[in-house]
């Protein structure tokens, strides 16, 4: 399986269980989950993909983690691999999302929060507009995009290649106080 896992605790948990959880938007308001089905990101990618992930209370500072990320219209399918051993996979199908995870991922980490990042960064614009909760805004252009509520912006997405999901994208988490880089290559076959 090929996966990517732009997991915004996936590499910060694993290496260090004492991260503190992440801080809501808002009192009582998440950043929404998304949910949005395989066949709306419009194509079928296989990455490799090397991720850093900081979070701003993290004293052991940004954490590394190699994943590899499927997706057709039937599902996506991630992988996330430590020092060579895999510690996570997920498979989503639009309905539902299942998880295999090493019995030393932290109880904390959450499969859910995962899939709401890939499907920001990757997943069309229209897509996730169409997703979002009423109050909540995405603005998109080239090499960006932001998700902003009541003109609060949340989160923070750069690309640097093209298309998106080649080179390096940055995602800035402000509500969560994390960010993710993750380098991607296009999976050989």
């Amino acid at each position: 399986m090929r996966g990517l896992i732009p997991a915004l605790l996936v590499a910060g948990l694993v290496a260090c269980t004492t991260t503190p959880r992440p801080r809501p938007a808002a009192p009582g308001e998440p950043l929404p989950q998304l949910r949005l089905a395989p066949a709306a990101l419009g194509a079928s990618v296989s990455l490799a993909q090397r991720l850093v992930f900081a979070h701003e209370q993290d004293p052991g500072g940004p954490r590394s983690l190699e994943a590899l990320m499927e997706v057709d219209p039937a599902g996506l399918r991630l992988a996330g691999l430590a020092m060579g051993q895999r510690i996570l996979t997920l498979r989503w199908d639009g309905a539902t999302l299942d998880e295999e995870r090493d019995p030393r991922l932290p109880a904390q980490f959450n499969s859910a929060l995962v899939l709401r990042d890939v499907q920001l960064v990757y997943w069309p614009a229209d897509a996730v507009r169409a997703a979002l909760p009423a109050g909540w805004t995405l603005e998109d252009g080239p090499g960006q995009r932001s998700l902003s509520k009541n003109g609060r912006e949340w989160v923070t997405v750069r690309y640097d290649g093209a298309p998106r999901w080649e080179g390096r994208t940055q995602l800035t988490n402000l509500s969560e106080h994390y960010q993710l880089t993750i380098e991607s290559h296009v999976a050989d076959e």
